[in-house]
């Protein structure tokens, strides 16, 4: 990565909209629901596409998108995944904290 996609990079992060932000939190969010849901069959399916050498095929608009959005939002990215995966447990922590506190 050159001096001049690194001023890119941190010319598109400065650039953010709240839209931007949110959008990329639900996605990883709806990332996180799919991903405890079908956790064990997502994970044997991999593993199966490792085996046998199958690779996602190169699509220029997932490249477009994740170079445009995702590159320097990981982190916005892993907590909606996060949030995600426990959004039942999340759910029951805020009902509960709303309830005591009455």
């Amino acid at each position: 990565m050159g001096h001049d996609d690194f001023t890119s990079v941190s010319l598109l992060r400065e650039s953010m909209s709240l839209l931007t932000a949110v959008v990329v939190f639900l996605v990883g969010f709806v990332s996180g629901v799919v991903v405890r849901t079908v956790a064990g069959l997502a994970a044997i399916v991999a593993l199966l596409l490792v085996v046998f050498g199958v690779a996602a095929p190169d699509i220029g608009l997932i490249n477009y998108i994740a170079t445009q959005y995702y590159q320097g939002n990981e982190l916005l990215f892993l907590a909606g995944l996060l949030f995600g995966i426990d959004a039942k447990q999340t759910r029951r922590v805020v009902v509960n904290r709303g309830t005591s506190s009455k």
